[in-house]
């Protein structure tokens, strides 16, 4: 059976080939369950934009004694291997990914589903879909907004929600839509 992993990543900026990850949370789950989590901060090796910083309150400082992308490259290989990615806007975070790894000279390939789509489907009433919106509609609460490892345990338990709304079967992965887009 696949297992999922919600990942959420914080850059220094919004596009995936010159920004860099400040901060990378892994929540793993399986057996439809929340089974830990993988957090750290992330040195870019580059100055954190202002707006950026007061979004995530993650500043140059905090990152400076961090571990670079390189140096942790490997464990989120590990993390991550045979597992399908889900996050929410899922292609940022894996665009952002895949470029650190890019830069390693590393071909990183995971499938992915992305919540957005999921909440689209399963919530059609709703006419934002962003996670605030979404987690605010089912009572999820988010802690550590904009820092990775909030948002993406609210993002687990969202993915989670969605699931049984849409009567998925975790069990099954097999029947999954892996590249959850529409």
């Amino acid at each position: 059976m696949r297992d999922f992993v919600i990942v959420d990543v914080e850059t220094t900026g919004g596009k995936p080939g010159a920004s860099r990850i400040t901060d990378i949370a892994i929540v793993f789950i399986k057996n439809n369950c929340i089974n830990g989590h993988y957090s750290t901060l992330v040195n870019p090796n580059r100055e954190i934009d202002q707006y950026v910083q007061k979004i995530t309150h993650i500043t140059n400082n905090m990152v400076r004694n961090a571990p670079k992308f390189y140096q942790i490259a490997e464990e989120i290989d590990f993390l991550t291997n045979n597992c399908i990615l889900v996050g929410h806007n899922i292609r940022f975070d894996y665009s952002m990914i895949r470029s650190e790894f890019n830069r390693l000279g590393i071909n990183y390939e995971r499938e992915t589903i992305d919540t957005i789509s999921m909440a689209r489907k399963a919530l059609p009433e709703l006419s934002l879909y962003n996670l605030d919106a979404v987690t605010k509609y089912l009572d999820i609460e988010i802690n550590n907004r904009h820092r990775a490892l909030g948002d993406a345990e609210a993002t687990a338990k969202l993915f989670l929600q969605l699931y049984d709304m849409c009567n998925y079967n975790l069990e099954n992965s097999l029947k999954i839509p892996y590249h959850f887009d529409e």
